[in-house]
């Protein structure tokens, strides 16, 4: 009876240091969806799906570094008086009211959006000073834009070159445009776009974890960058045209890619801003949407397998 209790609790004990060796095994990842520009309506939809990705594959878990903007985002237009014929008492009247509401709207508007830069600020000096950043093994910069208010930048960018990783969607690639370190380490920077559209991509790398599950070609519709600062020979290619959609450019036009600055490891993609580019189940108003449920799967394990790489967990 001793002997089988023994028995029963070594295999407790295994079992037990199995579980934890795996939960320690689990990388952590910080999620930056924090935007001081343009902002996506696909950011939510990011933020849950990444953390799906974590979940299902059992590879990492997700922390947010996020602040939700206030409903004003905008100072409203003042009112426009009438012209000096028409300007009787009525229409005088008129513009007094309106100039008084438009200077509520307008303060409620600036104490909002004041508000909303202090939050921004004080979340990312708890997520992304040096001492936080010890608590990640990656951070992802989910289709931020702007520059965003980190306690240190160049910090941040040393975090990265001495052995993490970092990921970008979409926009990450419109972030920092004045922190030449960023650019330099992400390998290019956001120029303009058109008109969303269907471009075929082609596979430059069928077998990196981030596109081995892709075809040659990729059929695709979404919101498609031209860049600057960036150059073939700088990154390692993933995805990319051989002609842009609206410059018409032949020759090497890049959509995704991965470099190793330091110690670190970088993935970028360029895709990512739409909805229906994230999510197999997303329908707009209209119950439709552009790309079919299997582009977002794919979409979905190139985005996982870039962060597998990023975290070492794939080579």
């Amino acid at each position: 009876m001793k002997i089988r209790l023994t028995r029963f609790a070594l295999l407790i004990t295994l079992a037990a240091l199995a579980a934890t060796s795996a939960f320690a095994a689990t990388k952590k990842v910080l999620v930056v969806t924090t935007t001081t520009g343009f902002r996506h309506s696909s950011i939510e939809t990011a933020e849950k799906i990444i953390a799906e990705l974590g979940e299902k594959s059992g590879a990492f878990t997700v922390d947010y570094a996020r602040v939700t903007p206030p409903s004003v985002m905008r100072k409203p237009n003042p009112p426009k008086p009438a012209g000096d014929a028409k300007r009787d008492a009525a229409n005088q009247k008129r513009y007094e009211e309106d100039m008084a509401k438009y200077k509520a709207v307008e303060a409620e508007s600036n104490a909002a959006l004041k508000q909303y830069a202090e939050d921004q600020k004080r979340v990312l000096a708890e997520k992304l000073s040096p001492a936080a950043l010890k608590n990640y093994d990656a951070v992802i910069f989910a289709n931020t834009t702007g520059d965003l208010p980190l306690p240190d930048s160049q910090a941040f960018i040393d975090w990265v070159k001495a052995g993490h990783g970092f990921c970008a969607m979409h926009s990450g690639s419109d972030t920092f445009h004045k922190f030449t370190p960023y650019v330099e380490m992400l390998g290019g920077e956001f120029k303009t776009h058109g008109p969303q559209v269907t471009v075929t991509a082609i596979n430059k790398a069928p077998n990196h974890p981030a596109t081995k599950h892709l075809p040659a070609q990729w059929e695709i519709f979404d919101e498609i960058y031209e860049f600057k600062s960036h150059e073939q020979g700088n990154v390692h290619e993933l995805l990319s045209m051989d002609k842009h959609p609206h410059t018409k450019a032949p020759g090497y036009n890049g959509m995704s890619w991965y470099r190793t600055p330091g110690k670190g490891r970088v993935f970028y993609t360029s895709l990512g801003h739409r909805e229906d580019m994230w999510d197999p189940a997303w329908k707009d108003a209209k119950g439709e949407r552009k790309n079919p449920p299997a582009i977002a799967l794919a979409y979905q394990q190139h985005v996982l397998g870039g962060i597998k790489w990023a975290l070492g967990l794939e080579k």
